[in-house]
């Protein structure tokens, strides 16, 4: 392949340069302004003067910074300040995970590695505080998993909600984005890869039933250790089906 002469090389470092530069002053700009999710952003007009660049570094710049949802063109109407999700970590761990085709489950460990971590972090917090009335709360959604296997539906959505609800009272909104961002990594792997189901529901339910146990006991340890014996039991399920065993 040729290669590329320096000048020309050297010419086109800054520009990448000053990209991301342009990114965070507006990035900048509206965090000084207080521009809250869904404000209105300067046309690009004001933003090359208040810049000092070009109209397509601005839109250069505007569209990275839609790619990580910071914010969001309206074609037709203008530009607003994103919700900064979770989105782009979501893909990004979902196309890194897929893309390790020769270590896919090791990939997959890896996340459920770091969300187990988070968990039992996060139950250690809230095992001495959490109301009888929310214990019921959870009680109810395992009721519900029961119901839903022996009539042999599978129940992620309600999974999903056990642990968003157990962490609720620690009112961090962060915390179920997050848990989120891995529940929703898990479940668009297990989908490209065609994995089926938990095979043993019951085991599912009796898992997230010993959680609740050790909670009613204000047994923290205990609590981490059922924790534990949870995401093992997801590693063990994941590493079957990449496998092709059920």
């Amino acid at each position: 392949m040729r290669r590329m002469p320096e000048e020309t090389e050297n010419r086109r470092r800054p520009e990448r340069r000053v990209s991301s530069q342009i990114q965070r002053e507006v990035m900048q700009l509206i965090l000084d302004r207080k521009l809250p999710a869904g404000a209105p952003l300067p046309t690009e007009t004001e933003l090359m003067a208040d810049l000092g660049v070009s109209r397509n570094s601005v839109r250069e710049a505007l569209k990275a910074l839609q790619a990580l949802d910071i914010v969001e063109i309206r074609h037709g109407y203008g530009t607003y300040v994103g919700q900064a999700s979770l989105n782009p970590l979501v893909d990004g761990l979902t196309f890194r995970t897929l893309a390790q085709l020769d270590d896919e489950t090791g990939a997959l460990a890896e996340i459920l590695q770091v969300r187990e971590v988070l968990e039992e972090g996060l139950i250690s917090r809230v095992a001495a505080t959490l109301s009888e009335a929310e214990l019921d709360r959870l009680e109810s959604v395992v009721v519900q998993m029961e119901a839903a296997g022996s009539e042999g539906r599978p129940f992620p959505e309600l999974d999903r909600e056990f642990h968003e609800l157990l962490y609720a009272s620690l009112g961090n909104a962060l915390v179920p984005q997050l848990l989120g961002a891995f529940w929703t990594v898990f479940r668009r792997v297990a989908g490209v890869r065609g994995w089926t189901d938990d095979p043993a529901p019951e085991v599912t339910v009796r898992r997230h039933r010993d959680i609740i146990t050790a909670l009613r006991a204000r047994d923290v340890e205990a609590a981490q250790r059922a924790m534990a014996d949870h995401f093992r039991g997801i590693e063990a399920r994941a590493a079957q089906a990449s496998r092709g065993v059920s």
